[in-house]
């Protein structure tokens, strides 16, 4: 049983954790910290953190479609191929310990900040997309998959690959980003759902809270554009980077 005021503080959590989450991705970078120190079993964690999670995606998605930033009957293979990867991803977590993806994840997203600070191709501005449609399947099926098996930097993935290999503007990026994170997250949730890893009222709670920071950080990036996502993106990368290498060395 949890403390009853652990709802309301975590729900508070939560919105601070969706805004960020809705602009750069990362947000669980604030929110697992905060449900794992609970002291909740650690699938428990992952599963009640995917359904916060869809919530604030779902809600940042809607807001990046109204501004018409995607459209979803071009991406439905994407779509598709994420869901695949993010369905195994959730199913090979609930076997295997994560545990040793923290040595690599660091690394990756590393990687993501540097090109995020150097690379001109961080801008508004579309180019000229590299991969095409189906070549991308298979670069979203592996960041789905690792949404499911693990999670924190998925957002940071797709928008760097978005940008680098489909030649997306970085404000467009970030709202096919969304789409494609609500589509692993509602995948690998499940998948939680059907092991019994979901604590369906504090989940709730939360996720009203990630609905209500996703809308204002989905708001702040469609105005702002790349002047707010791409400062938060490296700053969110580096955070990341920091923390799981911290866990790991620790």
């Amino acid at each position: 049983m949890l403390d009853p005021w652990l709802y309301p503080a975590l729900t508070a959590v939560a919105v601070v954790s969706g805004a960020i989450d809705a602009i750069a991705g990362g947000g669980g970078l604030i929110m697992m910290p905060a449900l794992i120190l609970t002291g909740l079993p650690p699938h428990v964690v992952l599963g009640t953190n995917k359904l916060q999670s869809s919530c604030g995606t779902a809600m940042a998605t809607w807001r990046y479609r109204r501004a018409g930033l995607f459209q979803i009957g071009p991406n439905k293979a994407v779509i598709a191929a994420t869901f695949a990867g993010a369905l195994v991803g959730a199913l090979v977590i609930q076997r295997l310990d994560g545990h040793s993806l923290s040595l690599i994840v660091p690394v990756l997203l590393m990687a993501v900040a540097l090109y995020t600070l150097l690379s001109p191709r961080m801008s508004d501005g579309d180019s000229r997309d590299r991969l095409g449609d189906r070549k991308y399947r298979p670069v979203a099926a592996s960041i789905g998959f690792y949404d499911g098996f693990f999670g924190p930097g998925a957002g940071q993935f797709f928008t760097t690959t978005l940008v680098a290999l489909r030649g997306l503007g970085l404000t467009r990026a970030t709202g096919l980003t969304k789409l494609l994170n609500v589509t692993s997250n509602l995948a690998s949730l499940l998948v939680f759902a059907a092991g019994g890893q979901v604590l369906w009222l504090l989940g709730l709670c939360m996720g009203g809270g990630a609905i209500a920071g996703a809308w204002l950080g989905a708001h702040g990036a469609t105005r702002f554009g790349a002047r707010l996502i791409r400062p938060l993106l490296v700053v969110v990368s580096l955070a990341l980077t920091g923390r799981l290498a911290w866990n790991w060395f620790a």
